[in-house]
């Protein structure tokens, strides 16, 4: 559902406000422990003003959830597909996900356990949108291992570990401590490459094609 425009707050602020403020208020209660009137009265607004954006609490959810993947599609999925070299791309995929993770402290991520309470159309609709995440990080393990750089893995339990890598950080990150967002993220791709790329020795020469004379 387009959010409406409120006057003077363009409808991506109003968005992004609307959906950041949900996704808060659902982490801390729990979505089924939280009312519409709750996530009204964060966001300063009637429980009527908050159904004029929304028919109801599941559609504020799905509101929300989408809000966090099309952060993730333009973020993270697109520009790391437009890198050519895999194991660069394996890396600015985690350290951008991470960064989106670690900014808001995984309120929308962790909503993501709350699909069930969607509609099934509605829930296929954010589980197709996963899947794409999910499928281009698994391509991009299956070509790192076609060009003898990955580890002797399955690349669906790699891509499934890095992702639970990536979106267990808020359990334990508290910002303004000793490392900032930007380390952690870096830190998380470095322990992630490290233990997934073969060793720089161990790599398959590149042999040069013969010359004819």
């Amino acid at each position: 559902m387009a959010v409406k425009r409120r006057p003077g707050i363009t409808p991506n602020a109003r968005r992004a406000e609307i959906c950041k403020t949900a996704a808060r208020v659902f982490r801390e209660r729990g979505f089924d422990g939280t009312s519409v009137g709750e996530v009204a009265r964060a966001l300063k607004m009637t429980k009527a003003g908050l159904y004029h954006y929304f028919a109801g609490k599941e559609a504020l959810l799905f509101e929300t959830i989408s809000f966090g993947l099309d952060q993730v599609r333009d973020e993270v999925t697109e520009p790391a597909r437009a890198i050519l070299d895999p194991e660069a791309r394996l890396r600015e995929f985690i350290v951008r996900h991470a960064r989106i993770v670690l900014r808001a402290q995984g309120a929308i991520a962790s909503l993501l356990d709350e699909t069930r309470a969607l509609p099934p159309h509605e829930r296929r609709r954010i589980e197709e949108r996963m899947r794409v995440y999910f499928d281009l990080m698994r391509h991009t393990l299956a070509e790192l291992k076609s060009l003898g750089r990955l580890r002797d893995v399955d690349v669906t339990v790699a891509a499934f570990s890095v992702l639970g890598m990536i979106l267990w950080l808020p359990r334990w990150f508290r910002p303004g401590r000793r490392l900032t967002e930007n380390q952690v993220a870096e830190e998380v791709a470095n322990i992630a490459l490290g233990g997934l790329l073969q060793p720089p020795a161990a790599r398959p020469r590149r042999t040069r094609p013969s010359s004819h004379k």
